[in-house]
């Protein structure tokens, strides 16, 4: 099973980034105990996400140092949001390590408790892309993984799909998880650095109607012929 202090590691990971999302968005007014949700909402949505799914009993309710980590971290966030707002990159990179451990905690649990390999991916995808989404919800923006942007569900499903065939190949849990929160986070930073995304549907529907366009055979008309009026003769 998840060792405790990866599980708070995790959750206070979350809990900075989404403060920091908060404490950066000007697109609606917060105060104090909103950004303070939109840091719990991060840090523990996951969490809370892969235990539904699992059926299983809530882990960020089974322990005080959940509770106590996320409203710790998402201060932390909050009030040194000014210095972590000049360093991009480590913002870039905290939230590809969440990411990361979300999705490969996710799916360690569905292996753990006997799900086969395909669901306990997708249990640890919703894992990773389930603090992003319910942030999204709750403050009323669209939700930005259904949205062309970065690779963010992607990676998480590589390296969750990386942990699963580690484990059906016998390689400790522990370290496929590590493996899989490595591959997630390169995934996730190449594509923000490179700007890597997924084709936009629009785009892939407007080839599929230029290449069947072309398809069809259409009779082009002759152009018009031009005429010319030619000078009279000249009279000896």
């Amino acid at each position: 099973m998840i060792p405790l202090w990866a599980d708070l590691l995790a959750v206070g990971l979350g809990g900075v980034q989404g403060a920091l999302f908060a404490s950066g968005f000007t697109g609606r007014r917060l105060d104090f105990l909103g950004v303070a949700i939109i840091g719990l909402v991060m840090g523990m949505g996951g969490g809370i996400i892969r235990d539904l799914l699992l059926n299983a009993p809530l882990a960020t309710l089974q322990n005080n140092w959940y509770l106590i980590t996320a409203v710790a971290a998402s201060l932390v966030g909050m009030l040194l949001a000014g210095i972590f707002q000049r360093l991009n990159r480590v913002i870039i990179a905290l939230d590809a390590v969440v990411i990361g451990l979300f999705g490969a905690f996710g799916t360690s649990k569905a292996l753990a408790l006997g799900l086969p390999p395909v669901p306990a991916v997708f249990i640890g995808v919703c894992a990773a892309a389930g603090g992003g989404i319910l942030r999204d919800v709750i403050m009323g923006l669209p939700v930005a993984i259904m949205h062309v942007g970065s690779l963010y569900a992607v990676a998480a499903a590589v390296g969750c799909a990386v942990l699963a065939m580690m484990g059906e190949l016998g390689v400790p849990l522990t370290a496929a998880a590590a493996t899989a929160v490595i591959v997630t986070t390169v995934i996730r930073l190449l594509a923000v650095i490179f700007d890597i995304s997924l084709p936009e549907q629009r785009a892939l529907h407007r080839r599929k109607v230029a290449v069947e366009t072309a398809a069809i055979p259409t009779i082009k008309p002759d152009p018009p012929r031009r005429f010319r009026l030619r000078p009279p003769p000249r009279r000896p």
